[in-house]
């Protein structure tokens, strides 16, 4: 049996393919249903596809957005996923006004019209020094927005659109993709097996 992993409903995501790239890296996936799921759960996955405002009503009124907030606050094996890293900062120009969940510090920007807008397909992710899961290699992107800054104390990959933006960033056990593991291939499921097995290991 798998390592049991509590995937977060947003209400926005595509849970079908973040659920078949956690099976295939050798998780067994449920959704959660209460918050202290989220609380209790060795792994926890936080996907998202949609607007940073409709995800943070839903985590709201499902008592989410706090045990979520506690749990990376604890350092306990989290993966965020698309707009989930959005999610993790303070705001997005996606939707203003509207406050995230401030684990760390970060306002998600738009892409200029200077370029392709949503960013769409195949980009070249590179990892600073200190990065222990995220690996060099192309990985694949479907976004708009993005943060253009490394929140202090995480360690960072950086890819490139109309500027360096963060692809993915780390620290401990809490792990946030920009981009879409469970569709890059062989990074996304080298990336996905790294985080399960670290999260079997209780995030050592």
């Amino acid at each position: 049996m798998g390592l049991r992993t509590v995937v977060v409903a947003t209400g926005t995501a595509n849970l079908a393919s973040v659920l078949a790239g956690l099976r295939r890296a050798g998780a067994e996936p449920v959704l959660a249903s209460q918050p202290d799921e989220v609380l209790e759960a060795q792994a926890v996955v936080l996907p998202g596809v949609g607007t940073l405002a409709a995800a943070m009503e839903k985590l709201r009124a499902d008592g989410m957005a706090e045990a979520l907030r506690e749990r990376v606050a604890a350092g306990r094996p989290t993966l965020s996923v698309c707009l989930g890293l959005q999610l993790l900062g303070t705001a997005s120009e996606e939707s203003p006004g509207v406050a995230a969940l401030g684990i760390v510090e970060g306002i998600a920007t738009r892409y200029p019209e200077t370029v392709r807008v949503p960013q769409m397909g195949w980009n070249r992710v590179e990892p600073d020094r200190g990065c222990r899961l995220l690996r060099a290699g192309w990985a694949y992107f479907a976004n708009s927005y993005r943060l253009v800054e490394a929140p202090p104390g995480w360690n960072v990959a950086w890819s490139d659109h109309a500027g360096r933006f963060v692809a993915a960033m780390e620290k401990g056990a809490v792990l946030a993709c920009q981009f879409h593991p469970e569709l890059s291939g062989e990074l996304g499921r080298g990336l996905l097996s790294g985080w399960v097995e670290q999260a079997a290991r209780g995030g050592a």
